[in-house]
Parts: structure tokens; C-alpha cells; sequence
């Protein structure tokens, strides 16, 4: 790793002294065209966003046609379907690939995948991936994530379902095959994911214990579990993302629009910048502000040589008199010279 807790990817320096990477993932959600999938390109680089994710299989290399019963799916968003049908409805066609890497080169997002197979990795390595990203499903299958690791590029592996033992395999074989940058994404694998289930705190945690960057892969509605993570210390979102929900598609139901996708970098690196560092000296954007704490003002006129009392002397804002602690000093003393109702009290106004 180039530094503990940091990486690079395309240039873009990833850890918690940066602002906080966001991916978005389009999944399946192109509906089985290549113009909605560029149209996807277009919109998630006018979100802001710092990378588009695309997944990379087919139905043949993530799974069989089989009638068996562990083949179907039932309840859910995908209840009905068969795993083979459904991953054919839902990928991305390889040789679509070029074009949509073509269009973010254009738009100036960097671009990478998921792949599920070893083809799938030298596919995208011939396009000039930048980095994997190694699915939470995937994250057991340590030929795969060495594999991924042995180009020579970043990894980036959620970690839902997985154990802390299976976690630390997958680092280890990460680090053994590979250069050893990575980030690990914490990941609840429903879909959508509750609220209540995100365990965000996971996110540190994983940085911590596995040294290296570490954020959420958000499956949750909304961007709050992704904005918590951050303010924990997270340096990655990745969130899946449609021009429309009511447009259908595969991932639709737990993916945000532009407008929200928008809004989540927006308050994500808000977010990061909000943290900032610990002090407790008056910035200097606060120094105008000074002027309006309070301090001590004259509130009735006071002759030479009268006392000073509360009836007289009271801590008020503005700030441009002594300061509020100095009441117990003057209060009992006298006047050095006539004062007048709305002056700030000064130390050669009040007598020895």
C-alpha cells in the first residue's frame, strides 16, 4: 500500500484525509438497452460523482440454467424469477462495454466493473479498468479476488454476508497476489436494506482492523446511512442509481434518481468537510461575530464619582466593552468621569 489507510485510483487519492469517493452503480437498471445505458453515463457524470460502476457477467458465467429448486427465487423484488433468467434480463452485454467506457472517458468520470469471472477481469483490464470491484457475493471466491489482484490494480470488495474471517482471507489473498491497495466496503446484501440493519459504525471498524481505507456499499433508501458513514470516518459510497424508479428495472426499487443521487455527493462531501479538525481558537470567519458577544455597558448616566451597581452597569451585547467577568471587579467602585447611557465600560473609566 502507498501509505497506510490511502490508495489511488485514476489519479484520485482515496482515504480519510480526501474528499469521500462516490461511486455510482448502474447495475442492471439500462433495461436491456445501450442508449438508456449511455443515457445512465450521461446522467450519473452530471450528479458529480467521481466514478460510474458497471457489472460484468453473463448469465453463464455467474450461474446455470438448472430447474432445481436452490436455482429459483422466491419473495423479495426478484420473487418468480430463476437465477439464470434473471442475471440474463440484468447484465450489461460485453460488447457494450467499450462504448460506455468510451462515453465516460468523455465525460470525465472514471469508469470500472464487477467482473464474476476470470474473462470478465481481462476483459476489463484490456479497457483499461483503473480498478475492480469485487461483489460481497463474490468475496468468497479467493481464485477470483486473486485473480482481479494479480493486474496489478486497485480492488475494491464489499463485505456483505461475510464474516471477519472471510474478510481477512480476502485481504490476505488481496495482498498476496496483488499490489495490496484496496478499500473494503461495509454491505448489508438485502436488497432494498433497512435502515435499522446499515450498522454503519462496521464502517471505522474495518479501516481500523483491516488497515486500509474503508466505506459503504448502501443499499438502504436515501442517503442517510451513507452520510453517517462518512462522519464516522468512511472514504467510499457506492450507491446504485436510475434515471427513473418508475422506469422499472432489476435494481430500481433501492436506487436513487439524479436529483438524489445529486444530493448524496452533495451532502456526503459536506459532510467530510464538516468534520474538519479539532480546535478551540476563534476562526477567522467568526471574527466579525465577536464584535456581538457580550460585554459591559453603561445603562443609566453615571456622575463622577457615583458607584457602580447592577442598576448601572449590566453585561449586554455588543462585545466592544470590558469583558462580562470583570462585573465583580468594578461593581462598589466609583466613576472616574461623568459616563453616559450606551457607552462600553473601559478599565479608565472606573476609579482605583
Amino acid at each position: 500500500m502507498s501509505k497506510p489507510y490511502e490508495i489511488s485510483i485514476a489519479g484520485r487519492k482515496i482515504g480519510a484525509a480526501h474528499e469521500p469517493y462516490i461511486i455510482c452503480e448502474l447495475s442492471g437498471n439500462h433495461n436491456g438497452s445501450l442508449d438508456r445505458a449511455l443515457a445512465l453515463v450521461d446522467a450519473a457524470a452530471d450528479t458529480g460523482c467521481d466514478a460510474i460502476k458497471l457489472q460484468t457477467y453473463t448469465a453463464d458465467t455467474i450461474t446455470m440454467k438448472s430447474d432445481r429448486p436452490e436455482f429459483q427465487l422466491k419473495g423479495g423484488l426478484w420473487d418468480g424469477y430463476s437465477l439464470y433468467d434473471l442475471y440474463d434480463e440484468a447484465h450489461t452485454p460485453w460488447d457494450w462495454h467499450a462504448p460506455l467506457f468510451e462515453r465516460a472517458k468523455q465525460r470525465g468520470v472514471t469508469m470500472f466493473s464487477s467482473p464474476f469471472d476470470d474473462t470478465a477481469v481481462d476483459l476489463l483490464n484490456d479497457l483499461g479498468a483503473p480498478a475492480f470491484k469485487i461483489a460481497s457475493f463474490e468475496l468468497i471466491d479467493l481464485p477470483l479476488v486473486a485473480y482481479a489482484a494479480s493486474k496489478g490494480k486497485p480492488l475494491i470488495m464489499s463485505t456483505g454476508m461475510a464474516n471477519a474471517d472471510e474478510i481477512e482471507a480476502a485481504v490476505r489473498t488481496a495482498r498476496q497476489y496483488g499490489t495490496g491497495e484496496f478499500v473494503l466496503l461495509h454491505c448489508v446484501s438485502q436488497y432494498p436494506a433497512a435502515i435499522e440493519d446499515a450498522n454503519v459504525r462496521t464502517v471505522p471498524d474495518l479501516g481500523e482492523r483491516f488497515q486500509c481505507p474503508s466505506g459503504l456499499s448502501d443499499h438502504t433508501f436515501g442517503a442517510g446511512a451513507s452520510v453517517a458513514s462518512i462522519a464516522l470516518g468512511g472514504c467510499v459510497i457506492e450507491k446504485h442509481f436510475t434515471l427513473a424508479r418508475a422506469d422499472g428495472g432489476p435494481d430500481s426499487g433501492f436506487s436513487l434518481e439524479p436529483a438524489e443521487f445529486a444530493a448524496l455527493v452533495r451532502d456526503c462531501k459536506d459532510a467530510w468537510k464538516a468534520l474538519g479538525h479539532v480546535h478551540y481558537d476563534t476562526l477567522g470567519s467568526e471574527r466579525t461575530s465577536k464584535t456581538f458577544r457580550r460585554s459591559l455597558y453603561v445603562v443609566k448616566d453615571v456622575k463622577k464619582g457615583e458607584r457602580l451597581t447592577k442598576e448601572n452597569v449590566r453585561s449586554i451585547r455588543p462585545g466592544l466593552g470590558l469583558p462580562p467577568v470583570r462585573l465583580w471587579d468594578v461593581l462598589g467602585r466609583t466613576a472616574s468621569r461623568d459616563l453616559t447611557r450606551g457607552e462600553p465600560l473601559a478599565n479608565d473609566m472606573v476609579s482605583d
